[in-house]
């Protein structure tokens, strides 16, 4: 039982990166490129899981967040001073901007089934993401959300398998990586819906009071079974054969397997959305507890008006978008310009921190292969960051002009 309450409640992590951004990223990949891009969907869960592995055992060894962690260092130094209320800012405004599409994704789901208008469905949500939020702490909402992920998996695994792909493409896709013409946004955004910032606080926030073994098995568990459920995700897309829309999506499947997969797509939708509409208000105010004030500041604990305040906020902002249904183009692109810098100055100044023995002692600090293999995803995560600020410059450009 123990090992199941630990799965469940590291399965968070999977709830906070399978939003609708990973649902219609996963899902574009396979309706315009098959199964060619499953390899993307393994690095990318594989360097979740090491990122996500290092920011809990940050926790689990030293008692300190990530966040309390990067600001003890920063204090005291001119040069860094700037850093921990700059992260804390581009994490809140990140999360913000993206809310808006977890609600949207949410009533998406909602209308496949549901003949209600939008702005009803939005209101719903939100004021359920509310409910959840004010009423429970951070353990039981991150038991809540697991279920969650797993109606969510089953639904888009079950209409995966019904599909009947080709296993001997699936596993040629996996193992060999290719990257036609073409598909270098949607790697990349494999990559960077899976491997996202704020995640690293959340999962760190999550390991206090942890044992180091049972953290490693629950986020195991809970990231590998994610990118499988991505990978659900990506078959369901093929069977579209080229464009994506979620009602076009919903009518092949029920041509194809009955009504039933219409519903299963539905669920899935929903849930990704609003799995997401929770823990990106959760995981901006973990965030700017533990960059600002640290999870034993009286001021920031969970009740406290200033934690709720910065989730609410992330909460409404989305809401409003979504009532407005508008899409946020200022906001968006601002957003992704932080969180260009963000992946990478998080994902070095952990890989710098697992270096520290003075820190974690010489038992808890990164081996040999360790490393190798996180300084291999740190370089990716300074290429997707790059590549963040090349296109959201690119886009207000284009917006401007």
């Amino acid at each position: 039982m123990k090992r199941l309450l630990d799965i469940l409640f590291w399965s968070v992590i999977a709830a906070a990166f399978i939003g609708p951004g990973t649902v219609t990223t996963a899902a574009r990949a396979g309706s315009d490129f098959g199964f060619t891009l499953a390899w993307a969907l393994v690095f990318s869960t594989a360097a979740c899981l090491v990122l996500q592995e290092a920011a809990g055992r940050v926790t689990v060894l030293t008692g300190r967040e990530l966040g309390e962690a990067l600001s003890d260092r920063c204090r005291g130094s001119r040069l860094f001073a700037w850093a921990p209320p700059l992260l804390a800012a581009g994490i809140v405004l990140g999360c913000a901007a993206y809310q808006a599409g977890n609600i949207l994704g949410a009533v998406a789901g909602l209308r496949l089934v549901v003949g209600l208008p939008a702005g009803v469905l939005a209101v719903v949500i939100g004021a359920a993401a509310v409910l959840l939020l004010a009423a429970g702490s951070t353990r039981w909402i991150a038991r809540g959300l697991g279920a969650l992920v797993a109606v969510m998996g089953l639904a888009f695994l079950v209409t995966a398998a019904r599909l009947g792909p080709d296993l001997g493409a699936l596993l040629t896709g996996l193992a060999v990586p290719r990257m036609p013409a073409g598909s270098t946004v949607l790697v990349l955004g494999l990559v960077g819906t899976t491997v996202v910032p704020y995640n690293l606080f959340l999962g760190s926030a999550l390991a206090r009071g942890s044992r180091l073994a049972d953290m490693r098995w629950g986020l195991a568990v809970a990231v590998i079974g994610g990118g499988v459920i991505s990978l659900g995700v990506l078959v369901v897309g093929s069977a579209l054969g080229g464009g994506l829309e979620y009602e076009r999506l919903a009518a092949v499947l029920g041509e194809r397997l009955g009504g039933g997969a219409e519903l299963a797509l539905a669920v899935g939708l929903f849930a990704a959305g609003f799995t997401s509409a929770i823990t990106a208000p959760l995981a901006a105010a973990l965030a700017a507890r533990a960059l600002l004030g640290g999870a034993r500041d009286p001021a920031w604990r969970e009740r406290s008006a200033r934690f709720r305040l910065v989730w609410l906020g992330v909460l409404l902002f989305g809401l409003g978008f979504g009532l407005a249904g508008v899409r946020p183009i200022p906001v968006i692109i601002l957003a992704q310009a932080f969180n260009g810098l963000v992946l990478p100055f998080a994902a070095a100044f952990l890989w710098l921190t697992m270096n520290d023995r003075e820190l974690l002692g010489e038992g808890g600090a990164n081996t040999r292969v360790q490393n190798v293999v996180t300084g291999a995803v740190v370089v990716v995560c300074v290429a997707l960051g790059a590549r963040g600020l090349v296109a959201a410059a690119g886009a207000a450009l284009a917006f401007l002009g």
